[in-house]
């Protein structure tokens, strides 16, 4: 199933037991097209708060459905802030995490007074980004680097080294959008890097920090760890 959803009423992707969730939710609506109990699994692991415009999960299952009834039924029973986009079969050894390939995600910026209408999906800045120097850092992540030191200390991997394919910071509408992909990702990566992007934009933090990040695995060498409401898992590529 390819879903989309807003973040900001639920604590993450993954169930827990003193939190609502989207895997949970997500699960107590197919209980109740299907009538039965039925795990779902997510391509990542969203934070809390975080969004998502494509996230991917599977479950296995034999009942027959036609596909459009099973997506009208599914919403139907879904809090308006998740949705289904898609669904289709898959073959058997399809995995919605372990068969992703990489991912893309954003993170929005927007300037000026307190916008209601923005504020939901943005982190409001009281001063514009260099995008010149920004960008230069944003170069330097682009590689295979030991990313631990840009990870908080609650991940849940051994292997923290990951591969940035594209990184960038740009204006788009009235956004300023940071942009990264990669392989893979590791607990609170993003929102410690683009921490790390203001801290150099603004001077509090020289431009080649990432290098120092990577041969050190310093965490407090590396920026703050920005709210999540600006963060969305934009893409899943398979």
């Amino acid at each position: 199933m390819k879903i989309a959803y807003d973040g900001t009423a639920y604590h993450g992707w993954q169930v827990q037991p003193n939190a609502i969730t989207i895997q949970e939710t997500l699960q107590e609506g197919i209980k109740k097209i299907l009538q039965k109990d039925i795990g779902v699994t997510g391509c990542s692991r969203t934070d809390a708060g975080v969004h998502a415009k494509e996230f991917y999960c599977h479950l296995d299952c034999d009942d027959n459905i036609p596909k459009e009834a099973f997506l009208r039924g599914l919403n139907s029973v879904l809090p308006n802030d998740i949705s289904v986009m898609d669904a289709k079969v898959v073959p058997s050894d399809f995995h919605a995490r372990y068969s992703a390939k990489g991912k893309n995600y954003i993170y929005n910026f927007y300037y000026g007074v307190t916008n209601p209408f923005l504020d939901r999906y943005a982190l409001r800045l009281d001063r514009e980004i260099d995008l010149d120097v920004t960008n230069e850092f944003c170069k330097s992540l682009i590689g295979k680097y030991d990313f631990y030191g840009f990870s908080s200390s609650g991940r849940s991997v051994e292997d923290t080294v990951r591969t940035v394919t594209d990184c960038k910071i740009y204006l788009k509408d009235d956004f300023v959008r940071f942009d990264i992909s990669a392989n893979g990702f590791l607990y609170n990566m993003v929102r410690i890097i683009v921490g790390t992007a203001l801290g150099v934009s603004y001077g509090r933090l020289e431009t080649d920090v990432a290098k120092k990040v990577f041969e050190t695995k310093d965490r407090s060498l590396a920026g703050q760890t920005v709210p999540p409401n600006g963060l969305f898992l934009n893409k899943v590529f398979y």
